[in-house]
């Protein structure tokens, strides 16, 4: 460590890094997130424009997470061999298209075709830019960092469903399309042109960041060497690709992060429906009222995360996080709630899924470096990510089967408590010989 770096330098580096990167990835993470979940908002009109049924529509929905699987640790690769201002620029645009062409859909093939697509072109962002921050951020900063950028992911909720929810309400027949086509349109152009500047704004890394001073690249670059000193020392570096396959904990953390998942796209997905079927047939109310369990989320979230890097402590702060999400689903299964009251229970099942993703990253990137950091990011996320397929899939099976959400708000709750007991096993301390 040179003892010529003072604190109060460290922390303006790191401030100055903060400032450049979070608020550009928080945007762009916005803009996947909505053009990801609108579907959500769309269903409400397009369902019956289309004549799809609930487990038409789970499919739909969740056949994205299949394209993301297929083609999310090779496109994290890329990212590593060709940088993030090549590699995220260009996906963003193509995924925008993707998203837009939405509006042509005619029934349930082109829409399982789209979704399936979107998914192949959006599996490079989430995992490349968790990879990305560990290009310029230690440990001791990451979940911090993980947690401000995973914000993003209520916050579209809450920008998302106002402005779907107008959409719905107003645009109907304007330009001889539906108000469901609009939604799609006008959603994915903003991605096209995020895309566009992200060529033109990001460093791969703090030694090709010319907003850096020399000195604050040196800085950087030794506590990132320094990470990886500790990292062998303790005996967690797995740098060679293989690596992360062989590890048992990154196949355990996949099922962790399956089960967290879970109880995030049944909200996603559902949530709109749910308003609907307890509350408010209005489209606009039901944009407004959606805000409501993604603002608390976002808020949430975040200080929570911040209590995590304050006090060092991971497996405790996740599992139970998980634990009162698995809570907060079963409870909105009670019969006889009120629509308050259910939605009450939805906001803590929000923001403890919310707590949980955010938490969880600073796991692997613990463990991983190297390639094996790329490729285990990319595994856990895609494998994770493929209850993405399984949860609005099975919410509409359920639902045309049962005509009832209970069940489905009742098997979220397990999964989220099959998480939170693996947590509780995997992330147990090291015990060091003395």
């Amino acid at each position: 460590m040179d003892p010529t770096i003072t604190q109060e330098f460290e922390q303006a580096t790191y401030a100055k890094v903060t400032r450049r990167l979070i608020p550009f990835l928080f945007v762009c993470y916005v803009l996947a997130y909505v053009d990801r979940v609108n579907v959500g908002f769309a269903k409400l009109e397009m369902q019956q424009d289309l004549g799809m049924s609930d487990a038409v529509y789970g499919l739909g929905a969740g056949i994205f997470f299949l394209g993301y699987f297929l083609f999310e640790v090779p496109a994290n690769l890329m990212l590593q061999k060709l940088g993030a201002r090549r590699w995220l620029g260009p996906i963003m645009i193509v995924w925008g298209v993707v998203s837009a062409s939405t509006l042509f859909v005619r029934g349930p093939a082109s829409f399982y075709v789209l979704r399936f697509l979107l998914g192949v072109v959006e599996s490079g962002f989430f995992p490349g830019v968790i990879f990305y921050l560990t290009l310029w951020y230690t440990r001791k900063h990451r979940a911090r960092m993980v947690a401000a950028f995973m914000a993003a992911n209520p916050i579209s909720g809450v920008l998302a469903g106002p402005v779907s929810g107008w959409i719905l309400a107003n645009l109907t027949g304007a330009g001889h399309l539906r108000a469901w086509q609009w939604l799609f349109l006008l959603e994915g152009i903003p991605s096209i042109l995020a895309g566009a500047v992200t060529l033109l704004y990001l460093a791969d890394s703090p030694a090709a960041a010319r907003w850096l001073t020399a000195a604050e690249r040196k800085l950087l670059l030794e506590r990132l060497a320094e990470e990886e000193e500790t990292k062998s020392r303790e005996g967690e570096a797995r740098h060679r690709l293989m690596d992360a396959f062989r590890s048992g904990k990154v196949w355990i953390l996949a099922l962790v992060y399956f089960g967290a998942v879970m109880g995030n796209y049944g909200l996603w997905f559902w949530l709109p429906q749910l308003i609907k079927d307890s509350l408010t047939g209005d489209p606009w109310r039901i944009g407004l009222i959606s805000m409501i369990p993604w603002a608390t989320a976002a808020v949430v979230m975040v200080l929570y995360g911040r209590h995590s890097d304050v006090t060092g402590e991971r497996r405790w702060h996740l599992a139970l996080a998980l634990l009162f999400g698995a809570a907060a689903f079963a409870a909105s299964a009670m019969p006889g709630i009120s629509g308050t009251v259910g939605l009450a229970a939805l906001t803590c099942s929000a923001a403890a899924v919310m707590c949980g993703q955010s938490l969880f990253w600073a796991l692997p990137t613990a463990i991983l470096s190297g390639s094996a950091a790329a490729a285990g990011i990319a595994w856990i996320n895609s494998v994770g990510n493929l209850a993405g397929y399984v949860s609005p899939h099975l919410i509409g099976v359920i639902r045309d089967t049962t005509g009832s959400m209970a069940p489905a708000l009742l098997a979220l709750s397990f999964s989220m408590l099959f998480s939170a007991v693996l947590v509780v096993i995997v992330a147990r301390p090291r015990r060091t010989t003395q």
